[in-house]
């Protein structure tokens, strides 16, 4: 999925009582990249927040009637120094990426790309799809690996039931439940239904900060009232979390977690680097068809031209200290 965003805005982020340790963090719509603008919710990146662990964008759209608006349509575009995980909940999506892979992204199944030194892809609703609903959500690469090479890997998690919740783990563990996908940080990403008025206590890695992306219900994280499309925060320390669902329909979110990255990256566009260099030299090998990217073979259209850089230097970002 392509960032149509130069720099990411302020967003609000509301810490809600020193009792209850959680900050909502807001989203803001954007269009989605290409020609015909789907408008998704963003959660990160923003001022307030960079990162929750590694994970450092969250998009999240839907539900779409495709048959009366703008479905997925992104032409190929590049990706340097994260990873990008497409999840969805509804419809159906084609990727094509410079690797060759050639495959579908559909409910309940996982995919995960690696493009560390350079990657492009394209994802397009199929013709079938009358409903697009889902996340599109990015890792950031530590040093040590973001020029790794090119990969794909695609996983579907078994749901495990665990009281009145079904859980699917699609990066790290949970509740019983691993993936197998290799990712170059510790990571955690899972989706949660939670039946009407359920409640669930989850055991989690203390070293771990949290994000809990609401996609649907009256779910409350740790006490806090945290409404559709809103994501809860919560710094590492916690063993456990507490969801409740306290409304009579479904509730349905994904948590996210990991370490705190330590390190300040650079993010614009679809790049992430460490300096504004690296991104200007990202953006000319994209623009001049560099070997660095490859060529995505079978979409019927043209690749997304970069947007100019800004007319000042692009300052790396980190996420603000621990609030005392």
């Amino acid at each position: 999925m392509s960032n149509v965003e130069a720099e990411p805005e302020e967003l609000q982020c509301a810490p809600v009582g020193p009792a209850a340790g959680v900050e909502v963090l807001e989203a803001r719509e954007v269009p989605l990249g290409g020609p015909r603008a789907m408008q998704v919710r963003r959660t990160l990146p923003q001022r307030a927040r960079t990162l929750i662990g590694a994970w450092c964008f969250a998009d999240h759209y839907g539900p779409v009637e495709v048959a009366s608006a703008a479905g997925m349509d992104v032409p190929p575009h590049p990706h340097t120094g994260l990873q990008t995980v497409s999840w969805l909940f509804a419809g159906e999506v084609e990727h094509r990426d410079s690797m060759g892979t050639h495959a579908f992204i559909r409910p309940g199944e996982m995919n995960l790309m690696t493009g560390g030194l350079g990657i492009a892809h394209s994802e397009v609703s199929t013709p079938g799809t009358a409903v697009l609903h889902g996340v599109q959500l990015w890792v950031a690469l530590p040093e040590a690996d973001r020029r790794a090479p090119r990969d794909f890997q695609h996983h579907v998690p078994e749901p495990v039931r665990v009281g009145g919740a079904e859980i699917r783990v699609f990066l790290g563990s949970l509740a019983g439940s691993a993936s197998p996908v290799r990712t170059f940080t510790p990571l955690l990403g899972a989706q949660i239904d939670l039946d009407p008025h359920a409640a669930l206590t989850l055991d989690t890695d203390p070293d771990y900060e949290h994000g809990l992306l609401v996609d649907a219900g009256d779910a409350t994280l740790n006490g806090t009232a945290i409404r559709p499309a809103e994501l809860g925060y919560t710094a590492p320390g916690a063993t456990t979390l507490r969801l409740v669902n306290e409304g009579d329909a479904p509730a349905r979110a994904i948590l996210l977690g990991g370490p705190p990255f330590g390190e300040e990256i650079v993010m614009w566009w679809n790049f992430i680097g460490r300096s504004h260099d690296d991104i200007a030299a990202a953006r000319e090998d994209w623009e001049s068809a560099a070997d660095r990217f490859g060529a995505v073979e079978g979409y019927p259209g043209r690749r997304l031209p970069a947007p100019a850089l800004p007319n000042a230097v692009i300052m790396p970002r980190r996420n603000p200290p621990p609030r005392a």
